[in-house]
């Protein structure tokens, strides 16, 4: 029996000790874990403050940029001189592409004249020109689903082959016009260059027409010596 209170006691002072170290141990824990969360806040505030002042030089510089830009992207619309011109210059090539319509419809016998058929034909014939084939086939596809003459895309081929030696790509819409004019008249010939006039002769000293009566002209009589 005194043995066993012993052990009984024994066990109890252990178990205090090992609360007590466990407690110890959770309040050392504790006080490490807050020195270094002081320790991570403290460097953040230093850090925080070192990129403050570049962060904000950044941040008025990109502004300003944007302001600037703003600006400038502004400037065109109070004036209203691009806006215009880019409207009315919209404006005067739908004009021109009616007017070719209806030049087409008036020159033109059959659907050849028809909006659609000048409109997708002269883009086949523009197409193979530059030997965008697989556009050009896809083009054609749609032309022929409208009921076009496909003769008629030979014909004005065969006519833009009488005018490259005009065709300049340094000339706006030269091909373009030269396609809408040969799609209008397949049959229109390049003018011939006009001969040059022949350079006119050193005129020589003027003869004396012969008499009528065909004798020979007499010298005139030389006066008397003195």
């Amino acid at each position: 029996m005194g043995s066993g209170r012993v052990s009984a006691a024994l066990g109890t002072h252990l178990n205090g000790i090992t609360t007590a170290s466990a407690v110890g141990a959770r309040k050392g824990f504790k006080k490490i874990g807050e020195s270094m969360r002081r320790r991570v806040l403290e460097l953040t505030n230093v850090i925080a403050r070192r990129l403050a002042v570049p962060g904000l030089v950044a941040l008025i510089g990109i502004g300003s940029a944007f302001a600037q830009s703003g600006g400038e992207a502004k400037a065109p619309d109070q004036s209203g001189k691009p806006a215009a011109a880019n409207q009315a210059e919209a404006a005067k090539d739908s004009q021109h592409k009616i007017d070719q319509f209806v030049e087409a419809a008036q020159a033109i016998n059959g659907p050849a004249g028809n909006p659609e058929c000048v409109w997708l034909g002269r883009r086949v014939v523009q197409l193979v020109w530059v030997d965008d084939l697989d556009t050009a086939f896809r083009h054609l596809d749609l032309y022929d689903r409208f009921g076009c003459p496909g003769g008629h895309i030979q014909a004005a081929f065969r006519c833009l082959t009488r005018f490259a030696a005009q065709i300049d790509d340094k000339v706006p819409n030269s091909l373009r016009d030269h396609v809408h004019a040969c799609w209008i008249n397949p049959g229109a010939q390049p003018q011939a260059v006009a001969a040059s006039p022949a350079p006119p002769t050193t005129a020589g000293p003027a003869a004396t027409p012969p008499p009528a009566n065909g004798q020979q002209p007499q010298p005139a009589p030389q006066a008397p010596a003195k």
